[in-house]
């Protein structure tokens, strides 16, 4: 009886575990904070066949708007570089990020860098992004602090010991109204990168190149929407 009990209840744990490690979408407990607040999110199928969490406002119109505030992509919260994730890991991907979502932007819009910079008469929409993320420790996805890149093993693998780790690189984003101070559209997403080869494996900006590109992608047909 007991061990009926106990077969049971382990295969109930590991539903549990495997829901969350084939999670295609960031889950609530994931979200970061860096958004002015995650109401109405809904689960949507991106132009690229991805997965993501995003509103729009009903009267999103990207050709109101002739100007894009964007800086760069924030780190949020602050990095915790570490053996597997170093601070010129990060430096890189927030670079090259920034570098690639200026460029899609500028296909449609003037881009500058604050407020201030946008032309009189124009018509600003500024563009707040940030890469946030979580991790996972090898016990079966048991979460355990925030960081910038996220290196998921399976709860499968962790199970049957083997060393194979999925990179999840997470990003929360909205677009504002200069004018009104109202977001009209927002978004969090789970990014999939490469598979690493074993646990001391080192994560690098190589390993989300081709996600990225599909993110960007994606971002060039919204705002062609």
């Amino acid at each position: 009886m007991n061990l009926s009990l106990n077969l049971l209840a382990g295969a109930a744990l590991a539903s549990l575990l495997l829901g969350g490690c084939t999670s295609k979408v960031t889950e609530k407990d994931q979200y970061s904070g860096f958004l002015s607040n995650y109401n109405n999110l809904q689960e949507v199928t991106t132009t690229t066949g991805e997965k993501a969490m995003r509103w729009v406002s009903p009267s999103w119109n990207p050709n109101a708007y002739d100007t894009v505030v964007f800086n760069k992509l924030e780190l949020y919260p602050a990095p915790k570089p570490n053996e597997r994730v170093n601070q010129q890991t990060l430096n890189e991907l927030q670079n090259y990020m920034t570098s690639q979502a200026k460029g899609v932007l500028g296909q449609k819009y003037r881009v500058v860098s604050s407020e201030s910079a946008a032309p009189g008469g124009s018509n600003p929409l500024i563009l707040r992004a940030a890469i946030t993320g979580v991790s996972a420790s090898n016990e079966g996805m048991k979460w355990y602090e925030v960081v910038p890149i996220a290196a998921v093993v399976g709860a499968t693998q962790a199970a049957t010991g083997h060393r194979d780790q999925d990179t999840n690189l997470f990003i929360e984003a909205e677009f504002i109204d200069a004018k009104t101070n109202q977001t009209v559209a927002k978004a969090v997403r789970k990014v999939f990168g490469s598979q690493l080869s074993n646990e001391s494996q080192k994560i690098t900006t190589k390993d989300f190149k081709a996600a990225i590109d599909k993110l960007n992608a994606d971002l060039r047909a919204f705002i062609r929407s």
